[in-house]
């Protein structure tokens, strides 16, 4: 077992004495703990720890506060909060944290329990693997050519994570996915290597791999019997080419293909220079019959103006709306609130990042059209999906 040093911020003596107790009987830990976040950032300059666990309401610096200094460090210990406030108030401060660049690895509401504790050293595990893994890894960007020579030989594949309808439980869709199947390195997810295909200007070029391999899969399903439409992540930023439009509409028209059961997902993680060029090439892809949907709606800057005056077919619910909606009401209040607006633009809403049955029922209740987590199924390759097609069968099959 992995021992981890933990400093905890802490106003409260019977806290001190309870904390400690806990952490204790979870074993795995060596704890030190402090009065103020002042104290805190003191031993965090000095000493090396694993893990700060910090209430939001002290004196003097409350708990945000030591967020936005710990973000300053230049290694900073992976953060969990713990608060006797409204979970709206751990939620919204653990935004804060994520969004500075820090590792959450636990929002906690009192009273801690030993169980919660041992989630923590759970979590702390699973960072230490990817730090490993991540020191395995090349240093640097790789060079272009390299880059271009995994697309071209096909390495960088499409895999394919379904999607099931929540009134007969079949799958009626599926989304498109990078994995890198490296020749060294084995699979690497899209965080491994997206951002580098963005620095060496290859995102189209992706694009239309990415297009080009699910035509392929399409085109296999067909010949089993299933019409599947599949949805491809699209970086918005793309819309500022003009020609981007005709492009692929040209490549489906050469495989033969309904553009109809292509739906491309716009991504919040750009933005296109000119509004215009954004509402020019969504109208544009709608115009030449492709399906249109507002990826990670519910996170971000995505906006009800941009739902309504963008000719959207699907409304993607991020899963940071889905993640724990069995157990939380808020969650579950905005989850009927987004499909009822759905439902009121005539979109299709598909819930991502399901992961156990009370989301599920979760889902249900508030008549989310789709579903894909992984408690459905990960990503896989195209003829792994046409396994689960074939186990689908001809009948409807619950959940």
């Amino acid at each position: 077992m992995n021992v981890y040093r933990v400093l905890i911020v802490e106003d409260h003596p019977f806290q001190h004495q309870y904390l400690t107790t806990v952490f204790q009987a979870a074993g795995g830990f060596e704890v030190e703990l402090v009065w103020d976040g002042a104290t805190a950032l003191q031993r965090l300059s000095r000493s090396h720890y694993d893990l700060l666990l910090s209430d939001l309401m002290m004196p003097q610096m409350d708990g945000v506060q030591l967020i936005q200094q710990l973000a300053q460090l230049h290694r900073p210990p992976a953060l969990a909060l713990m608060t006797a406030a409204s979970r709206r108030m751990l939620l919204g401060s653990g935004q804060v944290a994520k969004n500075l660049g820090l590792k959450v690895a636990g929002l906690i509401s009192k009273p801690v329990r030993e169980a919660e504790i041992i989630s923590l050293r759970e979590r702390l595990d699973d960072l230490t693997e990817q730090a490993r893994t991540f020191s395995r890894r090349p240093r640097g960007c790789r060079a272009r050519s390299t880059l271009i020579k995994a697309l071209e030989n096909g390495e960088i594949q499409a895999w394919y994570q379904p999607k099931k309808s929540l009134r007969d439980g079949r799958i009626v869709g599926a989304e498109a996915l990078a994995r890198w199947v490296h020749p060294a390195e084995g699979l690497l997810m899209p965080g491994a290597f997206l951002d580098e295909i963005e620095n060496a200007e290859l995102e189209i070029e992706l694009l239309t791999s990415i297009l080009g391999q699910t035509l392929g899969a399409q085109a296999q399903w067909a010949r089993m019997g299933h019409s599947l439409p599949v949805s491809i992540n699209l970086p918005t930023h793309l819309l500022d080419q003009p020609d981007l439009v005709d492009q692929l509409l040209a490549q489906v028209r050469v495989n033969q293909a309904d553009p109809r059961q292509i739906t491309f997902e716009l991504t919040e993680s750009s933005t296109t220079q000119l509004s215009s060029n954004y509402y020019a090439g969504a109208c544009r892809l709608r115009l030449m019959g492709f399906g249109l949907a507002q990826d990670d709606f519910g996170k971000g800057y995505s906006s009800y103006f941009n739902l309504v005056s963008t000719p959207f077919t699907e409304l993607k619910i991020d899963r940071s709306l889905v993640l724990g909606c069995g157990e939380n009401d808020g969650l579950a209040s905005a989850l009927l609130s987004i499909t009822e607006l759905g439902r009121k633009l005539g979109l299709t809403t598909v819930a991502e990042g399901a992961e156990t049955q009370a989301e599920l029922a979760v889902l249900r209740r508030v008549q989310c059209d789709q579903v894909q987590g992984f408690i459905i199924s990960p990503a896989v390759p195209r003829n792994d999906l046409a396994a689960l097609l074939r186990e689908d069968g001809p009948r409807p099959a619950l959940l």
